[in-house]
């Protein structure tokens, strides 16, 4: 059984009072085990946030609560809570998830001893009009544990994962990944690269907060220009990308990139609305990211 463990939290404009207490309650009943909870404020602009966060967590026992002015990204403030901690085991969780179940941190503590640990995540109940709720159901059986396990690296992401101090330290996150998007990703291609081993194990967290239709288009298009700008960095760990290097033929990018200048607004308008439909989501993303393209 591990018996050090940092658990670290980066947050940006969330409230995650419940989650750190729910921690907490399973780290403390684990006899013997050492552990801190550090929870990062990667310079919230919603100034209620970081006042619940305080009220909320500030004073707990083994709770450390850092609140930065500048923000400095999804990878830097990850490779700073790295930095933060002391023990030998982090556990990265990020702050919308919610635990689902009552040995959470035990499955992890008296797991693998693999460096790098990926529980998963479940999808939570949400509706048909939700764009993401309807994208990532849909996506829910590619992810189970086996099939994560057959393809590891292109599985890591940064929502729940349990990784050897040193090692995260000797393999931080890319900080020049600033915007929405793929950090994750360059890192599981890190890891394979460095041999570290990276074990996916059925231990999820609970994935029950969907943002607003037009709000995560916003968020897919800020990860398509993501996408193109290190895509020699992710070539073969990304299914776009994979796809777009497959059309060989120019013609054919051309009547796609035409496709999209001609009804790409109407298409986000549907994905924006109250009836989503995720062929139309993935024809949006492929003309949204080919117009970033030049003609080749």
């Amino acid at each position: 059984m591990k018996s050090e463990l940092s658990i670290l939290i980066p947050v940006y404009n969330d409230v995650c009072g419940s989650l750190v207490a729910e921690l907490q309650r399973q780290a403390e009943a684990i006899d013997g085990l050492l552990y801190e909870i550090i929870v990062a404020d990667d310079g919230s602009t919603y100034k209620d946030c970081i006042e619940a966060n305080q009220k909320a967590f500030g004073s707990l026992a083994h709770c450390k609560y850092i609140i930065r002015k500048e923000n400095v990204g999804r990878a830097a403030i990850r490779n700073f809570l790295a930095k933060e901690s002391h023990y030998q085991w982090l556990l990265f969780i990020d702050c919308d998830m919610t635990i689902c179940l009552d040995n959470y941190l035990s499955r992890y503590l008296n797991g693998t001893d693999s460096p790098v640990t990926c529980g998963g995540y479940r999808v939570g109940n949400g509706s048909n009009q939700n764009l993401r709720y309807i994208y990532e159901k849909d996506a829910e059986p590619k992810h189970t544990a086996e099939q994560r396990q057959r393809t590891p690296y292109h599985h890591f992401h940064t929502s729940n994962f349990l990784v050897q101090r040193d090692v995260m330290l000797t393999n931080p996150f890319d900080e020049r990944f600033r915007q929405y998007g793929y950090e994750d990703v360059l890192l599981g291609k890190k890891l394979r690269t460095a041999g570290v081993a990276v074990q996916h194990i059925a231990n999820p967290v609970g994935f029950d907060v969907f943002e607003p239709n037009e709000h995560y288009v916003e968020k897919t298009e800020e990860g398509l220009h993501t996408l193109y700008h290190f895509r020699h960095d992710l070539r073969g760990y990304n299914s776009l990308l994979t796809l777009v290097n497959g059309i060989h033929i120019g013609l054919v990018k051309s009547a796609i990139r035409l496709w999209h200048r001609l009804f790409g607004a109407l298409e986000r308008r549907m994905l924006c609305g109250n009836k989503p439909n995720l062929t139309v989501f993935k024809l949006y993303k492929l003309g949204y990211y080919l117009t970033l393209t030049k003609i080749d």
